[in-house]
């Protein structure tokens, strides 16, 4: 098995299921195959349909394989369990149905560190109790998603949440058994939060199980990062360039991959404002046409 190219729906900016502004589904998988991936992921949960049937005639029709399926709710915030539970299940329900493996777990935005996002030295810190909360809830959403599903449950590090930065993504990794969770690395929530993920990938490579491409602007970076911009108001200003544009170095990315025998699925992610950006099927072509060009399939 080689690398696999995908596409998700928040490269067309869908971030929430229920925002008005969303292109339709129908779209997304229409303009993603039009684009030339043959993978696309589920998006937040109730974007797409939640019927197998339904969706999987779609899938087939535009000759999709559905490829994992992102929690991102509050997995910080011990008063919004409920609807954590709510998303993974629904996550795990729709994953299971269609044969996708990943189950990615992102701790969504908390309004204590989106200020600080990019700003390291300056975020708030949870106190030991309840860091120990907050890992035991990302253990039980994992341990949900492989004992009742069969997934691959994979921690996804992201701006403005509580596993953000390089030292809280390295602490979970040491407490939490590596049979359990793995990584998802994104490589732009990487340089976003000031390290390198070439570096990190290198430490990690034996837990890393997907990967998501995503690519930041260093000038729009510095101007958010310094201006304390909101995360959703930086996607708007486009600090996730495409691919090949930005700070990460994929050809780096692409041999460290290749040397190391990785095989399975790498998710193109270009956050964006679904308002802002006028021809996201348009970038998507030119994000496959480069990664074809350093050598990725």
């Amino acid at each position: 098995m080689t690398i696999r190219i995908g596409n998700a729906p928040c490269s067309w900016g869908v971030e929430f299921a229920d925002d008005a502004r969303n292109p339709s589904w129908q779209t997304v998988l229409k303009e993603c195959r039009e684009a030339g991936y043959t993978g696309i992921e589920l998006g937040p949960v109730g974007f797409m349909p939640e019927d197998p049937a339904k969706l999987g005639d779609a899938l087939e029709a535009h000759s999709l394989e559905l490829i994992g399926g992102v929690v991102f709710r509050a997995f910080h915030d011990a008063n919004q369990w409920d609807d954590v539970l709510d998303g993974a299940k629904r996550t795990c329900e729709a994953l299971a149905a269609h044969g996708a493996k990943h189950f990615v777990l992102i701790d969504s935005i908390s309004p204590r560190r989106a200020p600080t996002a990019g700003r390291a030295a300056e975020a708030e810190q949870m106190d030991a109790a309840e860091w120990t909360a907050y890992r035991e809830r990302i253990v039980t959403v994992a341990k949900m998603g492989a004992e009742e599903y069969g997934l691959i449950p994979e921690i996804h590090p992201h701006a403005g949440g509580f596993m953000d930065f390089e030292p809280e993504i390295e602490r979970l990794l040491e407490e939490v058994d590596p049979d359990l969770l793995k990584i998802c690395i994104d490589t732009g929530h990487c340089t976003y939060a000031g390290f390198d993920p070439v570096a990190f990938m290198q430490r990690h490579l034996e837990r890393i199980t997907y990967v998501h491409f995503k690519d930041t602007s260093a000038a729009v970076k510095a101007d958010v990062i310094a201006n304390r911009t909101g995360f959703y108001d930086a996607c708007g200003q486009g600090i996730f360039c495409n691919l090949g544009d930005g700070e990460v170095d994929f050809p780096a990315v692409h041999k460290l991959l290749t040397d190391a025998g990785f095989s399975g699925w790498c998710t193109i992610e270009q956050d964006c404002d679904p308002t802002l950006d006028p021809n996201p099927v348009g970038d998507a072509k030119l994000n496959r046409n480069y990664l074809e060009s350093i050598g990725f399939a």
